[in-house]
């Protein structure tokens, strides 16, 4: 098919948000990449049909994001965070958040339903290991679910206890 452009893009598959990180970067050169989270969103990514003309490139940043994507870079209507602006979106909504929020969310909505023990998230999150009662922990958990409730989202982070958070999508 000589004569006739053709664009480049790579789809990568990563399961958490660190390994979409790292992914972004190892492929931070490519005009176009996608990062999903499971062989299933890239499926409905390449079944969704015929790429259209002038379809969104995705930059590394934007595919570090821990969401799911829909038809051609378009979000889904679950929960999304967008690193490179640290903010939180629902649908049309966003707000605001702060490194600890954003580094938190990113772990939950990675990987929705799945537990997070304290100190796995205060690991991923705050750098080192859990110590004490957690009530770092819990304030930042506070914050987060009225930023959920103001976006009108429907999650919620859910304390199991003894063990940890996981974020439910309703």
């Amino acid at each position: 098919m000589r004569g006739i452009p053709t664009a480049s893009l790579v789809i990568g598959i990563a399961s958490s948000p660190a390994e979409r990180s790292q992914l972004a970067q190892l492929l931070g050169g490519t005009d176009a990449c996608l990062i999903v989270s499971s062989v299933d969103q890239a499926r409905a990514f390449l079944a969704a049909g015929a790429p259209r003309a002038a379809a969104p490139a995705v930059s590394p940043g934007q595919a570090a994001m821990a969401e799911a994507v829909g038809d051609f870079g378009t979000p889904s209507p679950e929960l999304c965070v967008d690193s490179d602006r640290r903010v939180l979106r629902w649908l049309d909504r966003e707000i605001e958040l702060t490194p600890l929020e954003h580094d938190l969310l990113l772990c939950l909505v990675g990987t929705p339903e799945q537990v997070w023990t304290y100190e796995r998230l205060h690991l991923e999150v705050w750098g080192n290991e859990h110590l004490g009662r957690g009530s770092d922990m819990h304030s930042v958990v506070r914050r987060v679910r009225r930023k959920l409730a103001r976006l009108g989202a429907r999650a919620a982070i859910h304390a199991v206890r003894g063990v940890g958070f996981r974020l439910a999508l309703a």
